[in-house]
């Protein structure tokens, strides 16, 4: 589920810490990249039982308004279809969601403003009408509607956003990476695997977690070397004028160049150029561009790297 593109930001960030102390202890480097990375997976598991959270806040509230001292003809039979979704019920059940809360948990309920704002929201939207007003109650038809909500609503739920920020500083930028993934796992439900629903695991494969530490030692053991190459392409460039963070970004993506020759070099470029439009300086992705492609031109010449 932690694809390569989450990997390079949590390298880049963590490279650009240790810059900032101007340390270079590789095992605490390496023990904050696998807990960040770990922190991006309960993300995934939190926002799969915020939908569970949603249908037990409406139980809820379909409980208080029957409770009323003069409850409506709606209050006394009101409609029950969100609370029998067939999508919902095998969420609620899986052995693996369920597993991973127990031994991580985390709890909704511990924003109690936050639920039934969203809910609210939900049961008033076109989204929730339309589902009220199909004729036929179908597994399919129930998953496509938590699909919908999830995608329109939650995924855009500013108060979301904020809540988690606060609950951890390294969701910060995992939120929209990590709610794609939850709507990948919504379309993947399917009605006759029950509670045995696989859900995604941590890394699609073992390759991934080795690039993760492999990227991060070679940026940190061979950051010296990488440096003395950029400056030689920067030298009419005072070194304050380059920001910090540019200078990490160039670092790791010529670590990337040189130790995984599986990788094209144009897809190492893009992918570090694109960090850089998120996290550095208006102009650092062109100045970005610039220099590495003018390494890449050196490192082919002498032959330091063959690939394409």
């Amino acid at each position: 589920m932690i694809n390569r593109v989450l990997i390079r930001i949590r390298v880049v960030q963590i490279l650009f810490s240790c810059s900032q102390d101007e340390t270079t202890n590789l095992r605490k480097a390496e023990n904050e990249l696998l807990f960040s990375l770990q922190k991006s997976y309960d993300l995934y598991f939190y926002l799969l039982s915020l939908m569970v959270e949603l249908t037990d806040t409406y139980a809820q509230k379909i409980d208080a308004r029957k409770s009323k001292l003069l409850p409506s003809e709606e209050d006394i039979r009101p409609n029950t279809k969100l609370l029998n979704n067939g999508f919902i019920n095998q969420l609620r059940r899986n052995t693996q969601l369920e597993k991973y809360l127990t031994d991580r948990p985390f709890s909704w309920c511990d924003h109690e403003a936050f639920l039934p704002k969203i809910l609210d929201n939900i049961l008033s939207s076109e989204i929730y009408k339309e589902y009220l007003s199909e004729e036929e109650h179908t597994y399919n038809g129930d998953r496509e509607f938590w699909r919908k909500i999830f995608k329109q609503i939650i995924c855009n739920e500013e108060d979301l956003y904020t809540l988690l920020e606060d609950e951890s500083l390294y969701w910060n930028d995992d939120i929209e990476i990590i709610q794609s993934f939850v709507i990948k796992t919504i379309k993947k439900f399917e009605e006759e695997k029950g509670a045995a629903q696989e859900l995604l695991p941590m890394f699609k494969d073992d390759s991934d977690r080795e690039f993760a530490v492999k990227l991060l030692r070679e940026s940190l053991f061979n950051g010296k070397e990488y440096r003395q190459l950029i400056e030689k392409y920067t030298q009419n460039w005072e070194s304050e004028r380059i920001a910090l963070m540019d200078m990490v970004i160039m670092q790791i993506a010529i670590a990337e160049i040189m130790n995984f020759p599986s990788i094209p070099i144009n897809v190492t470029l893009n992918e570090y150029i694109d960090i850089a439009k998120s996290y550095s300086t208006a102009k650092s992705a062109s100045f970005i561009n610039g220099i590495l492609d003018a390494i890449v031109k050196e490192l082919k010449e002498e032959k330091k790297i063959i690939k394409k």
